[in-house]
């Protein structure tokens, strides 16, 4: 049986063995972020940060995402995404706040392969502290592509993009 690409990685929460100093996404913020923030970002509960490394080299980072609590206007969602929500003054949602792939690794399907992760977690764990949909805030209109190309609604005059927790399970098998 051959394996998949996605076989060939494994999804961990960041931690002191994955050399955060040898990531390059070709993103200077993206890059920062994980040298520099992300550890403490994870000791004060503010972002949850998964990454993907190689099963042959564990120590390496292949592509990184977080993930956090996030609360959104309903007046801020469009009608496609809102017709399945509460009427509360907050809508609740898990915010993708980041998610890159190591410049040398880019254009191999790692990118899908992380948001399908953190899509899975945040579809997991609304069941245990509630969320609507997955917020994005694209970084560039190359990141809005893959973001709609994955099913993602663009909210008007925004960078940001959702995708309704309703629409995440029935992506999800079984």
């Amino acid at each position: 049986m051959e394996r998949t690409r996605a076989d060939l990685y494994r999804l961990e929460t960041l931690g002191k063995q994955h050399d955060r100093d040898r990531f390059r996404c070709g993103v200077e913020s993206l890059d920062a972020y994980l040298k520099t923030q992300a550890s403490q970002d994870m000791r004060r509960k503010a972002n949850a940060v998964f990454v993907l490394v190689p099963e042959d080299s564990p120590g390496r980072i292949a592509g990184y995402f977080t993930l956090c609590a996030h609360g959104l206007s309903p007046g801020a969602i469009p009608e496609e995404a809102r017709k399945h929500l509460p009427r509360y003054p907050q809508v609740s949602a898990t915010l993708l706040g980041r998610l890159a792939v190591s410049a040398d690794l880019q254009g191999h399907g790692l990118g899908a392969i992380l948001l399908a992760q953190a899509l899975r977690k945040a579809y997991e764990n609304a069941a245990v502290v509630g969320s609507s949909m997955v917020v994005v805030d694209a970084i560039d209109e190359r990141a809005a592509r893959f973001y709609r190309a994955h099913g993602f609604i663009p909210l008007p005059e925004s960078t940001r993009l959702v995708l309704p927790m309703r629409t995440i399970g029935g992506l999800m098998p079984g």
